[in-house]
C-alpha cells in the first residue's frame, strides 16, 4: 500500500519561509504525477502546485513566484518551498499523488503565517 507523509509545517511570521516534505512509500515514487493542496478554515481545497514524472511543474497564481515545488526521486520525497509566506497562506497542505488507479493523499501539515 503507498502512503506519503507530510512535514514541516509550523508557525512562521509574515514574510517567513518554511519547507514542506512529503516522504512516499513504495518503489514507484519517480512515476507519480504528484502536488500540494491546500485547506483554509472554512474553506474548500485548493491546487497549490503540481509536478509531473518529468519534473515540468504549474503553479497557481496567488503562489506564483513565492512557492517552489520540486521533488527528489531518490529520496522518495517531494518538497514545497514557501518564500515570502502571507497570512492568506494558513492553511493545511496536503501532498497528492496520481498514477494508473492510484490516487493517494497524505495526512496534511498546519502552516499557520501570523504575527
Amino acid at each position: 500500500q503507498v502512503q506519503f507523509v507530510e512535514s514541516g509545517g509550523g508557525l512562521v511570521q509574515p514574510g517567513g519561509s518554511l519547507r514542506l516534505s512529503c516522504v512516499g512509500s513504495g518503489s514507484i515514487f519517480s512515476m507519480f504525477f504528484m502536488g500540494w493542496y491546500r485547506q483554509a478554515p472554512g474553506k474548500e481545497r485548493e491546487l497549490v502546485a503540481t509536478i509531473t514524472s518529468g519534473s515540468s511543474v504549474n503553479y497557481a497564481d496567488s503562489v506564483k513566484g513565492r512557492f517552489t515545488i520540486f521533488r527528489d526521486n531518490a529520496k522518495n520525497t517531494l518538497y514545497l518551498q514557501m518564500n515570502s509566506l502571507k497570512i492568506e497562506d494558513t492553511a493545511v497542505y496536503y501532498c497528492n499523488a496520481q498514477w494508473n488507479d492510484l490516487d493517494v493523499w497524505g495526512q496534511g501539515t498546519l502552516v499557520t503565517v501570523s504575527s
